[in-house]
């Protein structure tokens, strides 16, 4: 069975220093205006980055091509593709106790990062947003559409730092929630919900094409979320791939 898993994702901003030409993007507010600069956001996570063209509009099409030949997971709202590790599945909403169990405990194990993939990992490791010797092996692929999103969460302390995420086809917007200290709820735990929360939130651009990188306190303090329902900042027609890439924790 092909790559297939629960819930995950991204967030946004701070300034990193770059060591090849492309931009470190300051933070930005999203919305169909002018976004505003890092030092005019409020509550701006500690650790949050991006890297406006982190591809060129031809690799994102060769990466998008790539990945429609794949086979996507259905059983979220959105579709979903896996790689390196292991998933569940989410049981049809009119399986029985037992039918739901047994799906919902089944372990699959995702093919590994495939070799299309390669050369993103390999420009992150030139970026020295990873070591050499320990590259992100798992990546998780969503894609939204309009009035789809994901619940606020922070990503799986299972993995480590950063955590990185390539925007292709459209640009969005995410929402960050500070938490009162660090804490290890993913989506799939059920935990996120009953993370306590110090009332800071912050909007923050994703630009088509850039790399958001999430270290520190915004990797484990602040959960992100995208937020279903938007129609202002996604058109009819808009759809948003992301790849965040993940490696396992230290």
């Amino acid at each position: 069975m092909a790559a297939v898993k629960r819930k995950t994702l991204h967030d946004y901003f701070a300034q990193e220093e770059a060591s090849s030409p492309k931009k470190v993007h300051s933070a930005q507010t999203a919305s169909s205006a002018p976004s505003a600069p890092l030092e005019k956001l409020l509550h701006i996570p500690k650790g949050l980055s991006i890297i406006d063209q982190f591809v060129s509009p031809e690799e994102e099409a060769t990466i998008l091509s790539f990945l429609d030949t794949q086979e996507w997971r259905t059983d979220l709202s959105r579709r979903t593709i896996h790689f390196g590790g292991t998933y569940c599945v989410m049981a049809p909403k009119d399986s029985s106790p037992q039918t739901k169990k047994q799906i919902e405990q089944t372990i699959i194990t995702a093919a590994k990062m495939p070799v299309e993939l390669h050369f993103l990992v390999q420009r992150m490791v030139d970026r020295d947003l990873y070591k050499d010797e320990a590259r992100p092996e798992y990546c998780i692929v969503n894609e939204y559409t309009p009035g789809l999103g994901i619940s606020a969460h922070v990503e799986n302390f299972r993995f480590g730092e950063p955590v990185c995420s390539l925007t292709l086809a459209g640009s969005d917007e995410m929402r960050f929630h500070q938490l009162e200290e660090a804490h290890d709820g993913s989506v799939r735990s059920g935990k996120a919900a009953s993370a306590p929360r110090t009332g800071r939130r912050q909007d923050v651009a994703m630009a088509r094409r850039s790399l958001l990188v999430l270290r520190g306190e915004a990797r484990y303090s602040w959960q992100h979320e995208i937020v279903r329902g938007r129609t202002r900042t996604r058109p009819p027609g808009w759809k948003r791939v992301s790849l965040t890439f993940r490696v396992q924790g230290g």
